[in-house]
């Protein structure tokens, strides 16, 4: 067996085409996918770091701030079991820590018995947990909880995305809300560029919240998102992909009146689930979102 292969830069697309391949066998095999969102995209991103093996693949992510970087990996499930995970985690690992200059993170996803027994054999600690969370929406979904109307705001103006003007605001929103987060904190303009330039971007599903005494103030925004039926193998699946709140405008009730707008929404597309991540001990956060129906349905794991 030939050693793991490092590739710094986008991959080629003919091994491009073969990592999108070995996703959908091992989602297929393990139920969930192995690369998130972030690293899929990071296959053709000209500042990615790659490592290959024989029949296996991990990704490296470095955080838009800097810091340590991230790890994602996945082995052909007909050929486990021989060694080859731990020798592409562990090359993977050695170049996240060139790439991050600090201890790296490894993400798994489903939190699967084989990935933990993989951490255990590289003695790496369990660190950080990732829930996800999911509730039915109505209309016409069988025991869906219904959503509690959006309550009416003087002190609020509620509107969705009007374009590119509106980048700076959410940009400074979203960097003071998550400063403290290594993947969604010091995101850059390049971050939004990229994901309001996707396919599945739609301006009328995020919703931006301005103070009405002064309208040029962003208080929070909602971004949601629509995963269609190829995505997810079934049917299409809303998510609350970020829910953001300026610190100087918490205890406003804005993050459950933000969340509750893009669920209406999403449940008005015709949506009849609604997925959300969300850290582990983000205690705040997961009164919220249980207050409004979502239960636990998945953790992902980091190890370092």
């Amino acid at each position: 067996m030939s050693s793991p292969r490092i590739v710094r830069g986008p991959l080629p697309e003919a091994e491009i085409s073969a990592v999108r391949g070995l996703l959908t066998r091992a989602e297929a095999h393990d139920g969930v996918g192995p690369l998130s969102e972030q690293f899929r995209e990071a296959l053709s991103a000209p500042d990615g770091r790659h490592v290959l093996s024989d029949h296996g693949y991990a990704g490296i992510v470095v955080p838009p701030a800097g810091g340590a970087a991230a790890v994602e990996a996945v082995v052909d499930p007909e050929h486990r079991g021989r060694g080859e995970g731990g020798r592409l985690v562990a090359a993977a690992l050695g170049e996240a820590r060139k790439a991050g200059g600090a201890a790296p993170q490894l993400w798994a996803h489903g939190d699967l018995a084989a990935a933990a027994g993989l951490a255990a054999n590289l003695q790496l600690d369990r660190v950080r947990e990732l829930l996800q969370l999911r509730r039915t929406v109505p209309p016409g979904t069988p025991g869906a909880v219904p959503l509690p109307p959006l309550p009416e705001r003087d002190d609020v103006v509620l509107r969705t995305y009007a374009g590119p003007a509106d980048d700076t605001e959410i940009l400074r929103v979203n960097n003071a809300a998550f400063d403290w987060h290594p993947e969604q904190g010091g995101w850059e303009r390049r971050q939004i560029d990229d994901r309001t330039s996707s396919e599945w971007f739609d301006p009328e599903g995020l919703f931006l919240a301005f103070d009405a005494g002064d309208p040029d103030c962003l208080l929070g925004f909602h971004w949601t998102k629509v995963h269609s039926a190829d995505e997810t193998g079934d049917v299409p699946l809303g998510e609350v992909y970020v829910v953001a709140v300026d610190p100087a405008a918490q205890g406003r009730g804005l993050g459950s009146f933000l969340t509750l707008a893009g669920l209406n929404h999403l449940a008005d597309q015709g949506l009849s689930e609604v997925e959300l991540y969300v850290e582990g001990d983000n205690v705040a956060a997961l009164t919220t979102y249980r207050r409004l129906g979502f239960r636990p349905y998945a953790v992902d794991v980091a190890y370092r």
